[in-house]
């Protein structure tokens, strides 16, 4: 049985996977410079880092 996943970890996991099939993320270097959609979740995914929740 696996440890339940936290904020953090599914911040991260939601960013990766639309990373790996966005073809606009794929061809950046900084996740920063992603879509829209990227660049949403990742900024959710920084928020969690901090703590500030998901």
């Amino acid at each position: 049985m696996s440890a339940p996943e936290g904020d953090m970890q599914r911040a991260y996991r939601l960013w990766f996977e639309h990373a790996r099939k966005c073809e606009a993320c794929r061809r950046v270097t900084k996740a920063a410079e992603g879509c829209e959609a990227g660049r949403e979740l990742w900024g959710t995914y920084r928020l969690a880092h901090r703590g500030g929740g998901a």
